[in-house]
């Protein structure tokens, strides 16, 4: 299967199977597109010959067949029988999302937890469930080395403490388990400190860093509790230090767009302006019923803005101000291995969330949700069927990701979002779908004008 579509003044063809992408000129892209459509060679020959030569048709159709028997044009299906296998392996958990806190200093409007409470009570995670959670960790993680531990809120900074305690934990039982821990952190900045920050840079691989861009757009939706000030005003000087001390890596600034600000690539390029590198900006999954929720008819603006980001950061890295949008990243000489092309984050598997109190759930987002709830970390998971459930999911257990040429790249969708959507893991989120489609063409014009542009550079 192959996809052909126009972003931005280029011509490309995507061979879904391999991940091939080719940049086409106009008669190339004629041909490839009938191809596409299901029409014949010889249809198509009949089609285009009032306007092209006989042998310009031919060496494009044998070009087109050489590509194919390269394997980077209408390519088959290879994974099917590595996805059943790997739903079928014994569960082996890997990444672990600690709710260190349950309670926040702001009052997001459109949180998911609910203000850090989480559908439940305000609590702070002790050191002693917090080492058993880690115990969990290395115990359930058989032959995996590095092992990955996010600590997320709320806000993780109200409980710091116990932060660095279990960092320090975690240090002591690596020398005794053969383990690596990569800590991250997620926090929305206004606790932040230079005591805080130089903890970091020692101790956490990755730092996420949220805030939602334009200063009236951010606090409009981040507001403090009672309301009074900026929450902007008093995170951007902090986490623009932040960056910088991380040497502009190993960080993210992290927004959210939802109805109010649908021209979010100027809050996108805002944090470029501030300085920052490495950005990533996502829509708002909320209830139609929410003032602030993406509908139907809002996605032809915000596919023109992904666009306009699109040619932006090719514009602004001729000009040696480029950064990374995290949407936009996408390894095409690599890329995750199989498995995660096919299934995803591994919520409920290979990843879980622990809350305050040591329950276990699929994920942060399922947090709360009892009917998700799947054991507890003293007393291990006792709703293994829940695990298999989510183990089960891939891009070939969804319908809607058959013919659709974005599924290697998403892996079929968040599996919270789904839920939320259509009332089941294995359902979709059709807005969030669209969304995704534009993202990869907007990705792939990117990788092609980067590469056109180093052609150029060394045949000039």
């Amino acid at each position: 299967m192959i996809h052909t579509f126009e972003n931005n003044g280029y011509r490309l063809c995507l061979d879904e199977n391999s991940g091939s992408v080719h940049v086409l000129d106009e008669l190339s892209y004629k041909v490839l597109r009938r191809l596409e459509q299901g029409e014949s060679v010889s249809a198509v020959r009949e089609e285009l010959e009032h306007n092209w030569s006989g042998e310009e048709l031919e060496e494009v159709l044998a070009e087109c067949r050489q590509l194919q028997q390269e394997g980077t044009l209408f390519t088959g299906e290879p994974y099917r029988p590595a996805v059943e296998e790997f739903a079928a392996r014994p569960g082996v958990v890997k990444a672990m999302c600690l709710h260190i806190a349950h309670d926040c200093n702001l009052a997001c409007r459109y949180c998911f937890a609910e203000e850090g409470e989480y559908h439940g009570r305000r609590a702070l995670m002790s050191l002693e469930t917090g080492k058993a959670a880690l115990d969990f960790l290395i115990s359930h993680s058989g032959n995996r080395r590095n092992l990955e531990v996010d600590f997320f809120g709320g806000e993780p900074t109200m409980n710091w403490e116990v932060v660095k305690e279990l960092v320090a934990y975690g240090r002591a039982r690596e020398k005794t388990s053969d383990k690596h821990f990569r800590f991250t952190l997620t926090t929305n900045g206004v606790l932040l400190n230079e005591e805080i920050m130089a903890f970091c840079n020692r101790e956490m691989d990755n730092v996420v860093l949220s805030f939602d861009g334009r200063r009236q757009v951010n606090d409009r939706m981040r507001p403090f509790r009672g309301g009074n000030s900026s929450s902007y005003d008093r995170i951007i000087p902090k986490f623009q230090a932040f960056a910088e001390s991380r040497h502009q890596e190993k960080y993210y600034v992290r927004g959210t767009f939802t109805r109010y600000n649908l021209d979010f690539a100027a809050d996108v390029l805002h944090m470029a302006d501030l300085g920052f590198k490495q950005i990533s900006v996502e829509p708002v999954v909320a209830p139609l019923t929410e003032d602030y929720a993406i509908r139907e008819e809002d996605l032809p603006q915000i596919c023109e803005q992904y666009d306009l980001l699109a040619r932006e950061m090719v514009r602004r890295k001729k000009e040696g101000r480029g950064f990374n949008f995290f949407h936009f990243m996408i390894d095409l000489s690599g890329g995750p291995c199989v498995y995660k092309r096919l299934s995803g984050c591994g919520a409920g598997g290979e990843y879980l969330a622990v809350t305050p109190w040591g329950d276990l759930y699929p994920c942060h987002q399922f947090v709360g949700m009892e009917e998700f709830r799947l054991g507890n970390v003293t007393d291990g998971i006792d709703r293994e069927d829940i695990c298999r459930q989510f183990r089960s999911v891939n891009v070939y257990s969804r319908p809607e990701c058959t013919g659709c040429f974005a599924r290697y790249f998403c892996s079929g969708g968040c599996m919270a979002n789904a839920w939320h959507a259509s009332g089941a893991i294995n359902g979709v989120y059709s807005i969030g779908c669209t969304m995704q489609r534009k993202r990869v063409e907007c990705a792939l014009m990117i990788h092609a004008a980067e590469k056109m542009a180093d052609k150029i550079e060394k045949e000039g």
